[in-house]
């Protein structure tokens, strides 16, 4: 898969290039809402286990950070900005 999108870099037509760019970046738009879905399934899965795995022992295993299980398994996508705010929270 690197090795493709390396490819894509490598194009010397600069045309061709932004054309193969577009249709990745389409592709990804879509592909990312399915990824996202398949990946929350796992760790639903391993959170209705018994025992349930922890989130600390999921994050190890996908490789990302303990609220971004929690994010996952909410449904919350993005960088945590639409994660929701505490009751009382003030802008600061």
């Amino acid at each position: 898969m690197i090795d493709a999108m390396n490819a894509v870099e490598a194009m010397t037509d600069p045309l061709q290039r932004a054309k193969a760019i577009g249709e990745v970046m389409a592709d990804q738009a879509e592909r990312g809402k399915r990824w996202r879905e398949m990946r929350r399934q796992v760790v639903l899965e391993m959170r209705t286990q018994q025992p349930p795995v922890s989130y600390r022992k999921i994050a190890e295993a996908l490789g990302v950070g303990l609220a971004t299980v929690q994010d996952i398994e909410r449904g919350y996508t993005g960088s945590g900005k639409n994660r929701p705010r505490a009751k009382g929270a003030q802008d600061g």
